[in-house]
């Protein structure tokens, strides 16, 4: 094929995390086969030869993650960018410095911009007890650029019911399956990022779409609306796809081409890709583990605030707070606006 018409860029195996480009910075996808709960929200199987707070060698399928009894990511600080989560599978119990919490999972999304700084918890409770607790889930980290880099925190919840969805039947009968998490498709309007994202930038561009797609479905993936933009197309679950007439790899992630429609037509098995797009923000990224700024001045600040202020401080009695054994989702906001869900 001539290179300069083929519809892959580059292309390489999927790693831990997955390679990102501008504006994105990270993306990880969880995957834990959690056995039963022990009615404490941890596992009911033994954590001896674990790395218990630092536990991510996936024995039995599952890590602890920095959870000491349940799995998760207690109480941590973030500046400079934003998280967006997609929980496939399983629940997240969110606390954060704002007093903001949450339960959410079932394909719902929570977009939180960390912005000037906020402190939060992601803990993963395991409340079956008599079953097992999967648990599947995406986070992406998006950077925000200078401008926005010191706004208030904001904490978004998108839920599962209300996050428009493209299902398309193609000419064989096969279905493909596009949550539209953020930018436009067709005539789908997405939800409203949160007010200082990039996503919110008239021109950025930005688009996070989940496809699932049948064995033998065929799904075209438009052209983006800027020549600056740029599309990575994530194969992380399937065997034996093409885009634009070119095999991918299983568990890859691919650049691709923006300016002109390419057909991904699977394979013989069930197949699913993550999208991530969006036009670059085109300034430098100075990052120190949680903070992400624009020069090394603004990551010595950023340390130096948190150590002063905590980032508003704590308000829950310990570092790792679970929501009940209750497994309706639920957000309380700031200022005390609760939503609920049912489970």
């Amino acid at each position: 094929m001539n290179p300069i018409s083929s519809p892959i860029i580059s292309s390489g195996p999927l790693g831990m995390p997955w390679a990102t480009m501008d504006p994105f910075l990270f993306c990880v996808h969880h995957v834990d086969g959690y056995p039963h709960g022990n009615g404490k929200y941890g596992p009911a199987k033994p954590l001896s030869g674990r790395n218990i707070g630092q536990d991510f060698a996936n024995v039995d399928g599952w890590n602890m993650y920095h959870g000491q009894q349940v799995p998760g990511f207690p109480g941590h600080p973030h500046r400079g960018f934003e998280t967006v989560t997609i929980v496939r599978r399983g629940l997240i119990d969110h606390a954060d410095s704002l007093g903001a919490a949450a339960r959410f999972g079932a394909g719902d999304v929570q977009w939180l911009t960390a912005g000037r700084g906020i402190v939060h918890s992601e803990m993963f409770p395991l409340l079956k007890t008599d079953a097992d607790n999967p648990l599947e889930l995406f986070q992406i980290w998006l950077n925000l650029p200078a401008r926005s880099k010191m706004v208030e925190p904001h904490f978004t919840m998108l839920w599962s019911e209300d996050v428009p969805r493209q299902v398309v039947t193609d000419a064989g009968g096969a279905r493909t399956d596009v949550l539209c998490v953020a930018g436009k498709l067709a005539d789908m309007t997405p939800l409203a990022p949160p007010p200082d994202s990039w996503a919110s930038a008239e021109d950025s561009d930005l688009a996070i779409w989940v496809i699932t797609m049948e064995p033998g479905a065929e799904w075209t993936l438009p052209p983006t609306r800027g020549a600056q933009t740029r599309r990575a197309l994530y194969y992380f679950d399937g065997d034996g796809a093409t885009i634009g007439g070119q095999a991918i790899a299983a568990r890859s992630a691919n650049d691709l081409r923006t300016d002109a429609p390419l057909v991904i037509q699977n394979g013989a098995k069930p197949a699913q890709f993550l999208v991530l797009q969006g036009r670059p923000i085109g300034e430098p990224v100075a990052q120190a583990g949680p903070f992400v700024m624009n020069s090394e001045q603004e990551i010595r600040q950023a340390h130096a605030d948190y150590q002063r202020t905590g980032f508003g401080g704590w308000p829950w009695p310990d570092m790792a707070p679970v929501h009940g054994d209750d497994p309706t989702r639920f957000a309380r906001h700031v200022g005390g606006r609760v939503e609920r869900r049912e489970s």
